[in-house]
């Protein structure tokens, strides 16, 4: 493996992202979709609660999605995922601000579920990617070998 870095190394890391993965899960699940609307499909959560009280409460939903962005650099997220986040949060931060509309738009963004979804799926593309194979010498030592023994063998049949 790459850098010194064990199989078992490899499972410790992939086990601490999930639990990652799980702590976000619970937490965007309570700031976004704890609580189901009755006779609808309409889902939220503590943000866009806490949303209500005017600019405060959408400032206040911007330093509890800072967790998310907390924990994806400590699972080891790449920049363009973190930055993907940031815009995420400050869509709906910004969007929360506009009166009467933001309290809506608080509602269906759901900022913590996209981010953890885009964390989920980075994770899942580095764990899941291969290894970089190595370079076949030993095919290739072998077909050499193959290649110039035919040689020989097939060479003087041409020739003679």
């Amino acid at each position: 493996m790459p850098n010194g870095e064990t199989t078992t190394g490899h499972s410790d890391l992939k086990a601490r992202q999930q639990a990652t993965l799980v702590r976000l899960d619970k937490f965007s699940r309570i700031t976004d979709t704890a609580i189901r609307i009755p006779f609808t499909r309409i889902r939220l959560g503590l943000d866009p609660i806490i949303g209500l009280l005017p600019v405060v409460g959408d400032l206040i939903g911007l330093v509890l999605s800072l967790y998310v962005l907390v924990e994806a650099q400590r699972a080891g997220a790449s920049k363009r995922v973190k930055a993907h986040m940031v815009k995420n949060m400050l869509i709906e931060t910004f969007g929360g601000m506009v009166p009467v509309v933001g309290d809506a738009f608080d509602i269906v963004y759901k900022a913590n579920t996209r981010n953890t979804r885009l964390l989920r799926e980075y994770l899942e593309q580095e764990l899941n990617t291969e290894p970089q194979p190595r370079f076949p010498w030993m095919q290739l030592v072998f077909l050499v070998i193959l290649l110039a023994v035919l040689t020989g063998l097939v060479a003087p049949l041409i020739l003679g």
